[in-house]
């Protein structure tokens, strides 16, 4: 059985780390840095990136990006990186700015460094670049050749997003472990390929981190206080949910998400809120210790994400819309079929009522 690990060549977490940008080019003995950065970042951060690289000998040409994360966007510009004869892809910003940088890293074969901007997913670390139509439609996932070599994230940034983006960012980070620890008992019982046990430890890391630190994170960021509990969770959620969901797999509580996509309904809800009542459904499906779900649910309801269909625009009272979900994320091509058994749409829909109603039956802890 072979193992496995992915993980950026370095990651580095701090306040101020935008000023620092042209380090981690010289790092990568960079001369020239083309920066894709998003509107928001441009408005607020422009003086803080230039007079970072006034400090250094690397020249940076700035691209500022407000289009669609698109293949033609990005092969537009590589030819654009091509021109400048630049040496290093710096993406700062959101999801979309960090997949057209990726993406762009790929096509033009150079160094890429990411900033994020927000803790609301674990896509900033990954190998992947998700690419979407000219009108808004996903489009490929496209998987590059290896993970950033620099993820830099600055707290004093992060901090300052709103709160609702480091919440989701905990309900995506939420699934990690129990997604990792399900793929690694199919891999076991299967003898199949597995995660190392650095991924599988930093998947535990990161429950262990939001357990302890997320409600007082998000009480912090609220009142304004980059704490030590917000940059545990900023870690948490950008780095080891990151390393834990590549190297350790998905399984039911993505498939589920995926399938939660389908309905209109839940539009409104964010990525890492559906994914956090997923969670809770695929604890359900494993038919795991009371205490372990309940523990879920307490913190779910602790940092204000979704623990019931209602809070999802749905209802139990509409099973057939229900159905739609239950039986998408069994599709053949669904990270469902990474759990040690096997599962159906039926057992998936029964699993979404009886979270749905602990949900509803679980008051908050003090």
């Amino acid at each position: 059985m072979t193992r496995s690990i992915m993980s950026p060549a370095k990651y580095i977490q701090g306040r101020g780390e935008i000023r620092r940008l042209h380090r981690y080019c010289a790092e990568l003995e960079g001369k020239k840095a083309y920066i894709v950065a998003d509107a928001f970042v441009l408005a607020n951060y422009e003086k803080e990136i230039s007079e970072g690289f006034k400090d250094g000998d690397v020249f940076y040409v700035l691209h500022p990006f407000a289009g669609e994360c698109s293949l033609k966007e990005v092969l537009r510009i590589v030819e654009a990186v091509k021109e400048s004869e630049a040496d290093v892809i710096i993406g700062i910003g959101g999801g979309k700015t960090l997949d057209v940088a990726k993406a762009v890293g790929f096509y033009s074969r150079l160094p890429l460094i990411v900033a994020p901007t927000v803790a609301s997913t674990d896509a900033p670390c990954s190998a992947l670049s998700v690419l979407y139509t000219e009108d808004g439609r996903l489009d490929e996932y496209l998987p590059l050749r290896s993970n950033p070599e620099r993820v830099v994230v600055d707290t004093e940034i992060v901090s300052k997003a709103p709160v609702r983006l480091l919440v989701a960012g905990m309900g995506d980070a939420l699934s990690t472990f129990y997604e990792a620890r399900a793929c690694w008992r199919a891999a076991k019982s299967g003898g199949r390929d597995t995660s190392a046990i650095a991924a599988y430890a930093l998947a535990r890391a990161c429950r262990d981190t939001l357990l302890a630190d997320g409600a007082q994170a998000k009480q912090d960021t609220e009142n304004g206080i980059l704490s030590e509990a917000v940059e545990n969770i900023i870690e948490a959620n950008i780095y080891l949910s990151g390393i834990g969901f590549e190297s350790g797999g998905l399984a039911a509580a993505h498939a589920i998400h995926n399938g939660l996509t389908l309905l209109e309904e839940t539009r409104p809800a964010m990525h890492g809120e559906k994914v956090a009542f997923a969670t809770i459904v695929q604890l359900v499906l494993e038919n795991a210790p009371i205490h372990e779900i309940e523990e879920t649910i307490t913190f779910c309801l602790r940092t204000g994400l979704p623990t019931t269909l209602k809070e999802l625009h749905l209802s139990a009272e509409k099973p057939d819309r229900l159905w739609i979900a239950a039986e998408a994320s069994c599709a053949p091509d669904s990270p469902m079929a990474n759990m040690p058994f096997s599962v159906t749409p039926e057992s998936v829909l029964e699993a979404m009522l009886k979270a749905d109603q602990l949900g509803r039956q679980l008051p908050p802890k003090s």
